[in-house]
């Protein structure tokens, strides 16, 4: 498989119906290299019971869960997720491709499709430690304190676009 590296060159499009494995797949491993060395046991089980829904694939099916992804020469490379036409409820990125402008691609690309198809104009995440740097440097505000659910730690906040 031959990659390319020039950012120009990534294709962000929403992913199909045989790709949604792929996807929770590279969100599974991403979260594993990167998120779940600060998770208790709880937490990565919720995380993995998370990719691994039945219902989300459903209402991803349905056109109910939106699921947009980045690709480097057919290979996906990043996926982002969006539930509630508002909520990101998954970003993730290959460990070869971070830092290269993916993750903030597939946002602008998310923030164009929710303001297209539903005329709103912010969106709101519950980010992982490791990504609230990341969220802050887009524009995204905490609307809260670091929190706890399940085991999976992570900053509401919010952005308006």
């Amino acid at each position: 498989m031959v990659r390319r590296n020039k950012m120009e060159d990534i294709e962000i499009r929403p992913i199909k119906s045989n790709e949604w494995e792929e996807a929770m797949g590279l969100a599974w491993d991403t979260f594993i290299l990167f998120e779940a060395p600060e998770y208790s046991k709880e937490g990565i089980e919720s995380f993995r019971n998370f990719v691994n829904d039945p219902i989300l694939k459903r209402l991803f099916l349905e056109g109910k869960y939106r699921a947009v992804a980045a690709y480097d020469n057919g290979f996906m490379v990043g996926i982002i997720g969006v539930r509630n036409e508002t909520h990101i409820s998954l970003l993730f990125v290959d460990s070869e491709y971070h830092r290269r402008g993916i993750a903030k691609k597939l946002m602008h690309k998310i923030f164009e499709m929710t303001y297209n198809d539903y005329g709103k104009r912010e969106m709101t995440v519950n980010s992982s430690p490791y990504a609230v740097g990341f969220y802050h440097k887009i524009g995204f505000k905490d609307t809260d304190v670091e929190q706890t659910t399940d085991g999976i730690r992570y900053t509401p906040m919010i952005i308006r676009f």
